[in-house]
């Protein structure tokens, strides 16, 4: 029997040459793809500076770096999400703080971000969960009026638009990422895009160890070919030449893979809005939204099962689902900082009937047909 997974990568033939040609070439890593690739993602997005970057997670890490995030400091974040949209807050010093979700969109409530700003409250990352494009014009307005910075965490949102304007030029900062389950993959690699030239500055030199060429930077300038300093306390955050190569090349595709991730979401809308066992997403206007995820939520009052039995009846038949995400303040780590269930009620709630099913470019009409048919018969077996 062929499984059928959440999410796979589409890796063709011109991936492997644009691989092969880097491979090939003098430079593996510090080369030109770099700078290529930071310019395809400028011209994507319509914004004015890029920085590549090892990961997603490194990405979120340098933002927070570049806003200055530090001892006492407070990040209004949402616990539906990967853990990382909140560590890279722990790893400067400062503090996540966990603002609830909207019951029907699961994205970051603007209302109750504001009920959480206090005098430490330095910014907030917002999450496009599932490739939705929060609700900016209300965030924004929240963080013009308490002088906060907004990032949007857009690991699931590349090439969704919002009121028209492309993800990645919207917030003060955007990060990307580009690990195999995303529309577009490099193996890993990520990227932050924004206009502000400080910030940029601040993140190109911590992703190479806090060090820089430019005399310009330099506490002790010199004409020596040779001669660098480091100015900063930075990481290996570098992405390589081979990691650029392929995410160019993927970026070739992102309209034919953002065309099929729709016609997908389509057909699930269409076969899943009639079954009252099921919640879906609800989407706002003003995103365009190319999904990452697609998520169904499992109608406890109607259906007499937990999720692990719904989640097995569809392993048994192939059809291999996953849960995006546990709530980050759930994890150990967080509990021992003392972080306590019940801080976000409708996060929690809605966690609980979360079901991941099959997303990707690759996937066949007539794998859309067995997931949805599965899906139809493990509901008529529950109620």
């Amino acid at each position: 029997m062929k499984k059928i997974f959440y999410g796979r990568q589409y890796i063709d033939e011109s991936d492997c040459e644009a691989v092969r040609e880097v491979l090939l070439s003098d430079y593996l890593t510090c080369g030109p793809k770099i700078a290529e690739l930071e310019q395809r993602l400028c011209d994507l997005t319509g914004t004015k500076y890029a920085v590549a970057i090892a990961n997603g997670t490194a990405a979120l890490h340098a933002v927070c770096f570049a806003m200055g995030i530090g001892d006492g400091d407070e990040v209004i974040t949402t616990p539906i999400t990967f853990a990382a949209s909140a560590n890279c807050v722990l790893y400067c010093g400062g503090k996540p703080v966990f603002a609830d979700i909207e019951q029907d969109t699961y994205n970051i409530s603007p209302e109750s971000v504001e009920k959480l700003i206090t005098p430490r409250t330095k910014a907030v990352i917002a999450v496009d969960f599932t490739g939705q494009a929060c609700k900016y014009d209300e965030l924004f307005d929240i963080c013009k009026q308490y002088n906060l910075i907004l990032i949007d965490d857009a690991a699931h949102s590349i090439g969704t638009k919002y009121n028209g304007k492309s993800i990645g030029n919207i917030a003060d900062m955007t990060t990307f990422s580009f690990h195999p389950v995303k529309t577009v993959t490099g193996g890993e690699g990520g990227a932050i895009l924004t206009n502000n030239k400080e910030y940029y500055n601040k993140m190109m030199l911590f992703r190479t160890h806090g060090i820089t060429r430019n005399q310009t930077l330099m506490e002790y300038p010199s004409d020596d070919f040779w001669y660098y300093e480091q100015i900063e306390l930075g990481y290996n955050y570098r992405l390589t030449d081979i990691q650029a190569a392929l995410i160019l090349s993927q970026l070739n595709k992102l309209e034919m893979f953002t065309t099929r991730r729709r016609e997908i979401v389509d057909r699930y809308n269409k076969a899943f809005s009639d079954i009252p066992e099921i919640i879906l997403q609800k989407e706002i206007l003003q995103s365009d939204t190319v999904r990452h995820l697609y998520i169904i939520q499992l109608n406890y009052e109607l259906l007499k099962c937990t999720r692990r039995e719904f989640y097995d009846k569809l392993a048994e038949k192939g059809i291999m689902c996953n849960v995006h995400y546990i709530p980050v303040y759930y994890h150990p780590y967080y509990q021992q900082l003392g972080y306590k269930k019940g801080l976000c009620p409708v996060a929690e709630q809605v966690f609980e009937g979360f079901l991941s099913i099959p997303l990707y470019y690759s996937l066949t009409d007539e794998d859309v047909n067995r997931v949805i048919s599965e899906i139809k018969n493990a509901v008529r077996r529950m109620v």
